[in-house]
């Protein structure tokens, strides 16, 4: 591996900085509070070619590798990791499966809309009482004649209100059978197709989540991405890749949350000297230091084995699983540096701190990924 930054990494990591700070930093603790989906943000970023990263060029994306799009996220979720979450799960999960699954014409007719910025991608798998038993679905698809007509509901879902399209797996057959499931397309409008309850979460609360709600909603068979009974199968794999986007928003949170605790300890003075000089905070800052570095290197493995072709699911498993636990414990540790202070909204650790959490939840839990990397290593 190369350990070297690329050109192209560093020009994207100092273009986003100055987009976060115009753009992002005078306005995230009100879309925080408020819980406010910047949705024109979004179409900025789509102009930048952030929102179509992996795409490539034919078909208006920016054609960039897996290191690349680690560092968009990392370097967003840095200032406000709301926007890098609703960014990773419109690139790695809507947009990535029409990617790798579409034929042409499905390609061709969603993808550039999705790079462009121009549209908001959704990604459904999760219902109110199956969470990782994705197998365990109620949301069907019955075949009448060309359509197919799907009920039920999906839930903790990106983009639920605002998405313009989401891409939703369904069951078509047995519950419980692998090869039962279906992915479709279906975009905003569609008759039967709605949203419900908005999450009033803790934290990454300007990332917007919610239900997608199904009654008699009739979508074409040509929707379908690749043929029925995939489903499951594609959604593994789809997420295989989405552990490198929760890993690159934990990296990126453990890295603002450590910058804004190594600044403060820098200035804060007590006893006469800086509270950096203590050696209670230097090994804090050191062990942080550390953990941090280890996360990027087992992301860009990760990176490296999905540019290559290779099976990546234990070691994106185990970068996910890492980064986010240590993106939770230097969050904690940021907090404490800081001592009162760092429990007011007037510092950014207390965001990072509430924000940190989700990371060891989406993408599947902690746990999730410990049976996956056993089953990797037992097989």
């Amino acid at each position: 591996m190369n350990f070297e930054m690329s050109e192209t990494r560093n020009t994207i990591a100092h273009s986003i900085r100055d987009f976060a700070k115009k753009h992002i930093k005078p306005f995230m603790m009100d879309w925080d509070e408020h819980q406010t989906f910047p949705e024109e943000l979004f179409h900025q970023l789509g102009a930048m070619g952030y929102m179509g990263v992996l795409v490539p060029e034919e078909y208006g994306g920016s054609g960039m590798d897996y290191h690349e799009y680690i560092t968009v996220i990392e370097e967003i979720s840095k200032v406000d990791s709301s926007v890098g979450l609703s960014l990773a799960a419109h690139n790695s999960l809507c947009t990535n499966h029409i990617l790798e699954f579409g034929n042409d014409d499905q390609k061709k007719k969603w993808l550039p809309k999705l790079a462009h910025g121009e549209w908001i991608g959704a990604w459904g798998l999760t219902e109110h009482n199956t969470g990782s038993d994705a197998g365990g679905m109620s949301t069907t698809a019955v075949l009448e004649g060309d359509h197919y007509v799907i009920n039920g509901a999906k839930n903790f879902i990106t983009h639920g209100i605002s998405g313009d399209v989401a891409v939703v797996i369904v069951r078509t057959g047995e519950k419980g059978d692998s090869k039962g499931m279906t992915a479709f397309v279906i975009e905003k409008g569609t008759p039967g197709f709605s949203s419900g309850k908005k999450e009033d979460k803790m934290g990454m609360r300007a990332s917007e989540t919610a239900e997608l709600i199904f009654v008699n909603c009739r979508v074409h068979k040509d929707n379908i991405l690749g043929e029925v009974g995939e489903g499951f199968i594609q959604s593994m794999k789809v997420l295989d890749g989405g552990r490198i986007s929760i890993g690159a928003l934990s990296l990126g949170i453990a890295k603002g949350a450590y910058e804004a605790a190594l600044k403060y300890a820098k200035e804060r003075e007590q006893f006469g000297q800086s509270i950096s000089k203590f050696q209670a905070i230097g090994f804090k800052l050191a062990d942080m230091a550390t953990e941090i570095e280890a996360s990027e290197l087992l992301l860009h493995k990760a990176a490296h084995d999905k540019i290559k072709g290779k099976k990546m699911t234990k070691i994106g498993a185990m970068a996910k699983m890492y980064a986010s636990e240590v993106c939770v414990k230097v969050a904690n540790e940021a907090l404490q540096i800081h001592g009162g202070y760092g429990y007011t909204k007037d510092f950014p650790v207390e965001k990072f701190y509430r924000d940190a959490k989700l990371c060891t939840i989406g993408e599947g839990t902690t746990e999730i990924q410990k049976l996956v990397i056993s089953r990797s290593i037992l097989n």
